[in-house]
């Protein structure tokens, strides 16, 4: 199969860039190109999905088993003609600081990929070849198939650098791709900005143009990795599914693909709504699952959908389940406090208060325990996950907790996941093919709840 990872020498320098520019060339050519992202980002997935034509999803070797990853490769990789990895933060970073657990090198040699390393070149000189130089020995069990040397300043600049590298490094140059303001992707708190908000206009033709003339796209395109074909997991349709309501619009947006592809197999019907501009729910609903986003850059917004927030209240009453996370659980909250100090009623569900901060709060993978039975599975019952906010809780929880969090990098514990009836709420984002019994238990405690109140 033809495919590789691009990995970057530390996060900032262009890896996104990169990769889109290869994803639109490839696509430009007429083959159909399978993205994916390492690690538990949202946002690069988005712009991968927008640039390929097909949906991006997540390899991580700390939240997900090896036989899950390949699984996700196999399956999502059914038709395509190549495979584009995008890696996260340096090559060799992960979980911690000796060891490659959750790196991207970890995951390209777990699934056989060829590496193609991307260097930031803006203030660089001779010194690049020693940076090439340390990453090619690093560990030489990786395939490192050649590097990229992004925001180079000139075609001369370039060739000085590539003139360095060769001379002491057996890793090929394959290009380079110069500072353009058209193929770079503004950022903020929690990333880049999502892609429904880049310009539309020819962004693919931009980023293939690009490529095209500065990339060496042949030699590119010839590497190769062997992929183990595997059929589809999916099941059978049933003739009663559960229909779940998963909030999507632009202040929420945050969800692995795989979660909505096992809710699928496990019966559930995925009915798309917006809490930012639909009036009321759509009828019939079980269960509702809540996402992640950017609630705090439409908080005014969203506070203003006041029907929205009844129609909310009402299903809960109901008792039928409701699953968020981050940004989610933020808008079932009573306030959310913006950065101007400003504070916005939110839906009221909740009985906590949010504000947002300057900097990260509890960031890092973590692992999950349920201390108690909910809506994701019997006490015990252990799941993987990650988390990455900038807000904090700002009243005392009254809610009970249902979950035993363990932060991976600062190794401690709390108590969380805020339990208030057939709610569920918690600042983890959870990968839930960590572990395959969560979704069709979520499934069935909507269908035990369509039971009761039918």
């Amino acid at each position: 199969m033809k495919g590789f990872l691009v990995a970057g020498t530390a996060s900032g320098v262009g890896k996104t860039t990169v990769t889109l520019a290869l994803i639109a060339a490839t696509r430009q050519r007429g083959l159909v190109v399978q993205p994916f992202k390492g690690g538990p980002d949202f946002l690069d997935t988005t712009h991968h999905t927008r640039i390929s034509g097909s949906t991006s999803r997540n390899l991580d070797t700390w939240m997900l088993t090896p036989e899950a990853n390949r699984a996700v490769l196999s399956e999502a990789s059914a038709g395509a003609d190549a495979v584009i990895v995008e890696g996260m933060m340096g090559l060799f970073d992960g979980k911690d600081g000796l060891t490659e657990t959750g790196s991207s090198a970890e995951i390209a040699k777990l699934l056989g990929l060829p590496v193609i390393l991307v260097l930031d070149a803006s203030k660089s000189a001779r010194s690049i070849a020693a940076v090439v130089l340390g990453f090619e020995s690093f560990d030489l069990t990786l395939n490192l198939a050649g590097v990229i040397l992004n925001r180079a300043a000139s075609e001369r600049h370039y060739q000085m650098l590539s003139t360095a590298i060769a001379a002491s490094c057996r890793t090929p140059v394959l290009g380079w791709l110069p500072r353009d303001p058209a193929i770079t992707i503004p950022e903020r708190h929690l990333g880049l900005h999502a892609a429904s908000e880049a310009p539309a206009t020819e962004v693919l033709s931009l980023f293939a143009e690009a490529a095209e003339a500065h990339l060496e796209l042949d030699r590119i395109l010839a590497l190769e990795f062997p992929l183990e074909a595997r059929q589809s997991t999916s099941s059978e349709t049933k003739t009663d599914p559960i229909r779940i309501g998963v909030a999507r619009d632009d202040a929420f947006s945050f969800y692995y693909e795989d979660n909505l592809d096992l809710l699928r197999n496990a019966g559930a019907t995925i009915i798309s709504f917006s809490p930012l501009h639909d009036p009321h729910l759509p009828e019939d609903l079980d269960a509702l699952y809540l996402g992640g986003g950017y609630p705090e850059l439409h908080a005014e917004a969203l506070s203003a959908n006041t029907s929205m927030h009844e129609n909310l209240r009402t299903f809960a009453a109901q008792g039928r389940p409701i699953y968020a996370e981050c940004g989610g659980m933020i808008y079932l909250g009573r306030t959310l406090t913006t950065t101007d100090g400003e504070p916005h009623a939110m839906a009221n569900l909740l009985d906590l208060a949010f504000e947002m901060t300057p900097k990260l709060n509890q960031f890092g993978y973590t692992t999950v325990e349920l201390t108690q039975s909910n809506l994701l599975g019997p006490a015990g019952t252990v799941i993987r996950g990650h988390s990455f906010h900038y807000s904090r809780l700002t009243s005392p929880a009254p809610q009970k907790t249902s979950y035993e969090v363990t932060y991976s990098l600062a190794s401690r514990k709390e108590p969380e996941g805020f339990t208030q009836g057939n709610i569920l709420a918690s600042y983890i984002h959870l990968h839930f093919r960590a572990n395959p019994t969560i979704a069709p238990h979520f499934v069935e405690a909507a269908r035990t709840a369509r039971l009761v109140h039918a």
